[in-house]
């Protein structure tokens, strides 16, 4: 260990001079070369600061040059300490084009990268050698700061499109082929399906709802269907629910058994075989839960990657939005914090490139109304909620508000918005007693 501490971290200053000299040669050069660094990407200290400088001018759209770039530093009384105007000559006398750039600041960046998981593996040695921290917990850290690591990796930027037109048609081809299957991952609802298509990989889907709607419900069922019937693997974080309670709901709603018979324990002796054999098909279920109170974005990305890289991920569901813990933790901030999660959310659906399923509450606001059926603005504590989501849909059971003239059990699952599709509703059959939702429709042969 003090060897490691010994050693010079790993760096190659001829590599960032030549990029500094090439920014300060040739205005592209700089373009280029902030798709790859960062201040922090340098080793030294100067080569940092001359950066930030040539940054800093480039960004006001003025020219950068040796007299510009040395009149910058100067003002920020920082030209002595980066080695003088003599340095910043060498600079560009050490570079007689700046045709390399990419070459040179790849080399930059990964010495950046070598240095940040030094840090980072260093941190997780005392960490584990400091007795006051769970294990858990430090095992969730070094995740999360390995993982902010891979994210600080080059974006591609842009690509033509000429080379996406022929992708395109091979997936207009494939879907054409198979148009009568579902394109995205199944819901296993056949009306709710054939109006969006499914859900698609990279997708965020909020599920909105007043409570006792049967939000969880209709998610859970949507886990069973994906889980149990495709056999494709589903993240479920519960920050309502303890995975018990999740997996008593799975069972009953499988065997068709009252959930509250099981949990008062007078269940019928007919009601053995119908629980035990969902117990059979359950146990093979590719279905994960996460009951982690208050669990961060950062954190369910990372357990969501750990989870994809060893098993497989088809679908993640989040069950609720507003139980998630936001960076400020102020109530007064709560629409902000709200805002940033369906951001981080939305991300992480790109990132791991699976739906993503959230769930979210409705404000009071629709108790107000005469019409109890709700709308996009009833989205509650933001407004983000909806320009983030790519498919917005709402529960509403008619019977909730009125038992004595709505159908029992009928439930309206209303697309309040769909990027890519039309909106509309469709009807389910919400089975309270199992809390399970089920097709209207019947199955085709």
């Amino acid at each position: 260990m003090v060897d490691l501490i010994d050693k010079i971290p790993p760096q190659n200053l001829e590599a960032e001079r030549s990029v500094l000299g090439a920014m300060l040669i040739e205005k592209e050069a700089i373009a280029k070369a902030i798709d790859f660094l960062r201040e922090e990407s340098f080793y030294s200290e100067a080569h940092q600061k001359i950066f930030q400088a040539i940054i800093d001018i480039y960004d006001k759209n003025k020219a950068v040059d040796f007299v510009t770039v040395a009149e910058e530093l100067k003002k920020a009384k920082l030209l002595k300490e980066v080695g003088g105007a003599t340095y910043l000559s060498n600079l560009i006398d050490s570079v007689a084009t700046a045709a390399n750039i990419e070459y040179y600041a790849k080399i930059v960046q990964e010495k950046a990268v070598l240095r940040n998981l030094i840090r980072v593996a260093t941190q997780i040695v005392t960490d584990g050698y400091t007795d006051t921290k769970d294990v858990s917990e430090i095992l969730d850290q070094a995740e999360q700061a390995i993982f902010g690591i891979t994210q600080s990796k080059v974006q591609p930027g842009f690509i033509p499109v000429s080379e996406m037109v022929h992708g395109s048609i091979e997936t207009i081809e494939s879907l054409y082929k198979k148009k009568e299957k579902v394109p995205g991952v199944p819901s296993g609802f056949i009306d709710l399906d054939r109006k969006t298509g499914g859900f698609y990989a990279s997708n965020l889907i909020v599920v909105a709802g007043r409570p006792s709607m049967g939000k969880t419900s209709f998610c859970l069922s949507i886990a069973r269907n994906v889980g149990v019937n495709e056999s494709l693997p589903v993240a479920i974080f519960s920050l309502e629910m303890s995975r018990e309670e999740l997996v008593l709901r799975f069972l009953c709603s499988m065997a068709k058994v009252s959930v509250h018979k099981v949990r008062t324990g007078f269940i019928d002796k007919k009601d053995w075989t119908p629980l035990t054999n969902a117990a059979s098909v359950l146990s093979n279920a590719p279905i994960f839960i996460d009951d982690s109170p208050a669990i961060s974005v950062l954190e369910m990305k990372a357990r969501s990657r750990r989870l994809q890289s060893e098993r497989g991920l088809s679908l993640v569901i989040v069950d609720y939005l507003q139980l998630m813990p936001g960076r400020t933790g102020r109530s007064e901030y709560r629409q902000q914090d709200i805002s940033e999660i369906t951001r981080s959310l939305k991300s992480m659906a790109k990132e791991l490139k699976v739906p993503v399923i959230a769930i979210s509450q409705l404000s009071r606001e629709t108790e107000k109304r005469t019409s109890k059926r709700p709308q996009l603005s009833d989205l509650r504590e933001s407004g983000a909620i909806e320009q983030d989501a790519d498919l917005v849909t709402f529960i509403y059971r008619e019977d909730y508000y009125d038992a004595k003239n709505a159908l029992p059990g009928v439930t309206e699952i209303i697309i309040g918005k769909q990027r890519n599709g039309p909106t509309g509703s469709v009807k389910l059959k919400f089975l309270n007693e199992y809390t399970s939702f089920e097709n209207l429709t019947k199955q085709p042969e």
